[in-house]
């Protein structure tokens, strides 16, 4: 059962690719639609799966068939076996009994068909829509992550898609399996009696009003109930991955009590949607009976005037049943359709959210590489964050870097440092200026070629779940063990992971538990390192180490550096003094520039702070 899940996977996107720069999920006005509608969403990853559909579609007419069947056959065993005499009624009776059995044979197997094709599907169009999502949201910029919990997604990934799974491996099957049991009964009863069965179709048509009416609060509900789970998974996932922090300050009970008053609200929000569907389900049950009961009190009553047999009434009456019991799984179907809309719909939210930051239609491409590093241009630069856009954090800032030159970025605390890095890689785009690389505005280069050509070692250092080895090819997946072993030593890592129980093979703990600070600073140097590119940016690239292991890191930058064009933000002003040039950031402005002597002598910012750190007077 080979398909593309891929173009499952991309249809959405493109589909709703026009969706305006991120907001809040919860803001959406998606909630508003109707359950049809939401749901059609589902049908770009259904529409690579048309054989599987058309195997269960095939198995579902065998089994409902099957199912119409037994009540004719009954009829049949009562009017012209019991209530026959003689060897005609046993060989009536046999016939039957054995054409009975018959469809019970392929009533199982068209079930146990029907079954496997729809759960291969539900797993199926799950998978892919994991992927999809997963895919989508990891190409958002910075800005969607401002406003979007990481648990937020993760609920979605996680609970939604399982709706999604109950949806499409389950629900449907039974909805399109009941819908045929209903149309068919139905027209079996009008085949029996018309008089009745007209009677029954008006009754069920008003019953039926009030439970689709209903069934409207039970999808908002619904959806209310998934948002509350997604809240708790978002407070677990931020306390998880601040465990030491809550440990030291001996908040254990206090992040205790705000998860339990985030799952007893996502507790209170299920049981009113359980409430709403309860009531939905006696409404449906005694409403439809009810009005069966009735329609079948006029029908013995007409055997017993005997304008209808025995057999016929007992016909009528597994067809009532039928019709009856496939209205009522109508209704619990709708109400897992209901719950799974508001699933769809948080899924469909994340699909259509855009990022601002795009590759271009026809990317450029840079210049063959000629010479040592690359030449890095900013030109009137101002740049205000999307969640502060009354704050501008780089204020007209030109800048020119040659190729191959080491500059250093220094200033106070909110001066616009760790700003200018994300600019240079395009998680933002300035509100003005260009940004040039070797000559070309990077905002026509494809993202993928522009981050390719920039290695940098963060100040918060992240490291995966995975070994030593692989935590370093990170910076390039194709290197080779010899090319990581080299990288790890420029980066004078190479010591301490020989010292680890497996080498190399050490798994290193979720976000690198099992290493300190500055082992972990290493790795990420290492990574950097082998990633080879001709810009590299260091945010506090030694912040983490102690003295000695800084000075072996700081040989090995300065290895690293030759050849490459590096910007340096420092706030040990010792890292620097060796840099080309230095340049010094307040409030976003660019207010002095020269070697570390030159700055020292101007007696401004950078004097200051070289004579808080060196005690210089």
């Amino acid at each position: 059962m080979s398909a593309n899940p891929a173009t499952a996977a991309t249809t959405p996107v493109t589909a709703t690719a026009t969706a305006p720069a991120p907001t809040s999920p919860e803001s959406s006005t998606a909630s508003k639609k109707s359950s049809l509608a939401t749901l059609r969403g589902l049908v770009p990853f259904l529409a690579p799966y048309k054989p599987q559909f058309v195997m269960a579609g095939v198995a579902l007419l065998f089994a409902a068939a099957a199912t119409l069947a037994i009540p004719y056959a009954f009829k049949q065993m009562i009017d012209l076996g019991f209530g026959a005499t003689g060897s005609k009624s046993t060989e009536h009776i046999d016939f039957y009994f054995l054409a009975l059995f018959g469809v019970a044979a392929v009533l199982a197997v068209a079930t146990a068909a029907r079954f496997y094709a729809v759960s291969w599907l539900g797993e199926r169009v799950t998978a892919d829509i994991r992927s999809a999502v997963y895919r989508h949201v990891i190409t958002q910029s910075p800005q969607f992550f401002e406003i979007t919990r990481s648990g937020e997604v993760l609920s979605r990934l996680t609970t939604d898609t399982t709706l999604i799974q109950s949806l499409v491996g389950t629900s449907i099957s039974m909805a399109l399996r009941n819908a045929l049991l209903f149309v068919g009964g139905l027209g079996m009863m009008f085949f029996t009696s018309v008089k009745l069965a007209a009677i029954i179709i008006v009754l069920l048509f008003v019953t039926i009003l009030p439970i689709i009416l209903y069934g409207r609060r039970v999808r908002t509900l619904s959806r209310d109930s998934q948002d509350r789970i997604a809240d708790a998974s978002a407070v677990a996932g931020e306390i998880l991955n601040a465990m030491t922090t809550v440990q030291a300050y001996t908040h254990e009970k206090i992040e205790a009590d705000r998860f339990g008053s985030s799952v007893e609200r996502a507790f209170i929000t299920a049981i009113r949607r359980i409430r709403a569907r309860s009531l939905l389900t006696v409404l449906a049950i005694v409403l439809i009976f009810g009005a069966i009961v009735f329609v079948l009190w006029l029908g013995a009553h007409a055997v017993i005037q005997g304008s209808m047999t025995g057999g016929e009434l007992g016909q009528f009456i597994l067809y009532s049943a039928i019709v009856a019991g496939a209205v009522g799984a109508l209704a619990e179907t709708l109400g897992e359709a209901q719950r799974a809309a508001g699933a769809t719909e948080r899924l469909l939210e994340l699909l259509a959210e855009r990022s601002p930051i795009q590759s271009p239609d026809k990317p450029l491409s840079l210049p063959p590489r000629t010479q040592a590093g690359a030449s890095l241009e900013m030109h009137d630069v101002t740049f205000n964050y999307p969640s502060r856009p009354q704050s501008a954090s780089l204020t007209h800032l030109t800048l020119s870097v040659k190729a191959g030159e080491t500059v250093a970025v220094v200033g106070p605390s909110g001066a616009g440092k760790t700003t200018l890095f994300q600019l240079l890689l395009r998680f933002y785009d300035p509100q003005q200026g260009r940004i040039l690389l070797d000559g070309v505005a990077i905002g026509d280069l494809d993202l993928h070629v522009l981050r390719d050509a920039i290695g940098i070692v963060p100040q918060d250092t992240v490291i995966f779940a995975a070994d030593a080895m692989e935590n370093i090819r990170y910076g390039r997946v194709d290197a080779t063990d010899d090319e990581v072993i080299a990288a790890a030593k420029m980066a004078a890592a190479h010591e301490f992971i020989e010292k680890l129980p497996d080498g190399y093979k050490s798994f290193l703990g979720e976000r690198g538990v099992r290493l300190s600070g500055g082992q972990r600073q290493r790795i990420a140097i290492a990574r950097a390192l082998l990633k080879n590119p001709p810009l590299l940016l260091l945010d506090e690239a030694t912040s983490a180490l102690d003295a000695e292991s800084e000075r072996l890191v700081q040989g090995a930058l300065e290895a690293a550096m030759a050849g490459r064009t590096t910007l340096v933000i420092a706030h040990r002003l010792a890292t620097v003094q060796k840099a080309d040039r230095i340049i010094v950031l307040d409030e976003g402005r660019l207010v002095e520039t020269g070697t570390h002597a030159s700055l020292v002598a101007q007696g401004g910012i950078y004097a200051n702070l070289a004579a808080l750190q060196f005690h210089v007077k």
